[in-house]
């Protein structure tokens, strides 16, 4: 109980990780009240003074309808508010919602420059999308199963299981020239992203 009351000490003193723990706390009633309505107050406070991952909280509430009403178009205010200011997982979020046209017009050079933000990051799931983009030659991408690889290959090496899979697979139909170049353009972004 000690431990609430402090959280709720610097959570009112306007202490953004505070409120976003608040948030956190009475979403999921641990030590409090499960109550998402306090959930989403705390967690707007903290949005509200810039916190990418409140920001992204606030929006995912909204886009489920979790402790507000469901709000398309609110989601994506506070997703965009995120992803603007460099939050990669909300720069893909950003981006999922102009491929689908959810909140905002569908716009799918829109959805690659969000894509491309995150990859810019070195965001692993924002590098298998990528991958995928140049695997198909989808959403004005032009197909590059170099390009598909490279990207693949980037994510895999972070950790990213379905990258590593889709990489493998691609591999079988590629020349050893495009397989070595593919290997030289991951090595030269690593390098350039250091």
């Amino acid at each position: 109980e000690a431990f609430v009351d402090w959280i709720h000490k610097a959570a009112e003193q306007g202490y953004a990780q505070a409120q976003v723990q608040l948030f956190q706390m009475y979403r999921k009633g641990q030590g409090v009240p499960q109550d998402t309505e306090e959930a989403v107050k705390w967690v707007r406070k903290a949005a509200e003074q810039g916190h990418p991952q409140a920001q992204r909280n606030v929006a995912y509430m909204y886009y489920i309808g979790e402790g507000v009403p469901k709000d398309d178009a609110k989601s994506v205010k506070w997703i965009r508010k995120a992803a603007e200011s460099g939050h990669p997982e909300a720069q893909l979020v950003l981006a999922e919602r102009y491929y689908k046209g959810q909140g905002v017009p569908k716009d799918d050079a829109e959805a690659v420059k969000w894509v491309r933000k995150a990859v810019d990051q070195g965001y692993a799931l924002a590098q298998f999308s990528l991958g995928g983009l140049y695997a198909q030659g989808a959403l004005g991408v032009s197909k590059d199963i170099v390009e598909a690889h490279k990207w693949w290959n980037l994510a895999a090496a972070q950790g990213h299981e379905k990258a590593r899979e889709e990489r493998d697979k691609l591999a079988q139909d590629m020349t050893a020239d495009q397989l070595a170049e593919a290997e030289q353009r991951a090595r030269e972004w690593t390098k350039s992203e250091r």
